[in-house]
């Protein structure tokens, strides 16, 4: 199986990495567009696979056509692509806000898979919500699942519109929990702490809680009951953030994002 990846950035290189990893292709058989020639001569250096830098060079080679460019890129990307398509080819797009409608019309393919991923699928922890048209067989689906796979999670969304749920929630959801430990380490520091040490106190926190959670049977509910006995230090943070309603907060601020994806794809469609 050949696969080509369109554009050599942050995401592109890390499937590309991934790929070889997994050993689900062998540099051989990987491929990768990118018009910019100064990034073009960096990815030559990573010895990952072939580097091209015009869609007649390498397009009808592909089996596989991972999409990997800024959203706003697409149109012109759509329109040097259009006429090197093949029809049997398999387009994966993880492309913000970039409806499918829109891909198979501005490529004139049928087979698309829109993939949402978010951040940590640069260290392979990443999560990754994805849906398909109807084109694409069982077996194409499975193979693009397992490439998926090798940047971490994976859920399969039966409806296009989900996918703007999850950027809402795991998409930018990176950024949330960056949030959330910028403010407790910098409390950390007001309350004595170096540096260094409110970046270990609440990274370890972070990461122990959730690997917590994953091995544990309990909801967040009960966890945070363990944690919190009537009348002690974690019930006063609690109330807290009860009184100024920050559990609404965050909601509020997960559907805003929601509201923003829609918004986004729908300017991708005009």
């Amino acid at each position: 199986m050949k696969i080509l990846i369109i554009g050599g950035g942050n995401m592109g290189l890390t499937y590309a990495q991934s790929i070889l990893r997994s050993r689900i292709a062998q540099k051989e058989d990987l491929l990768i567009l990118e018009k910019s020639p100064e990034k073009a001569k960096i990815l030559a250096t990573k010895d990952i696979g072939t580097v091209c830098g015009n869609p007649e060079d390498c397009l009808k080679q592909a089996d596989l056509v991972v999409l990997a460019v800024k959203p706003q890129d697409s149109p012109s990307l759509f329109k040097s692509l259009s006429e090197h398509i093949d029809p049997q080819q398999v387009f994966l797009s993880i492309m913000a806000g970039v409806k499918i409608k829109t891909i198979q019309e501005g490529l004139n393919a049928k087979k698309v898979i829109r993939a949402m991923p978010n951040l940590p699928a640069q260290i392979g922890m990443g999560m990754t919500a994805f849906t398909s048209t109807d084109d694409v067989t069982r077996i194409e689906l499975v193979m693009v699942q397992n490439l998926l796979n090798t940047t971490g999670k994976t859920v399969y969304v039966e409806k296009e519109e989900a996918i703007d749920a999850a950027t809402a929630i795991s998409g930018s959801g990176p950024a949330y929990v960056f949030y959330f430990m910028k403010a407790m380490m910098e409390a950390a520091q007001e309350v004595g702490f170096n540096q260094s040490e409110a970046e270990l106190l609440v990274s370890q926190t972070f990461k122990g809680t959730v690997d917590l959670f994953q091995k544990g049977n309990n909801n967040c509910e009960e966890w945070i009951q363990k944690v919190a006995s009537r009348g002690g230090t974690t019930e006063a943070a609690l109330s807290t953030w009860s009184d100024i309603d920050l559990e609404n907060s965050i909601k509020k601020g997960a559907k805003a994002a929601l509201n923003r994806a829609i918004e986004l794809g729908q300017k991708q469609l005009v």
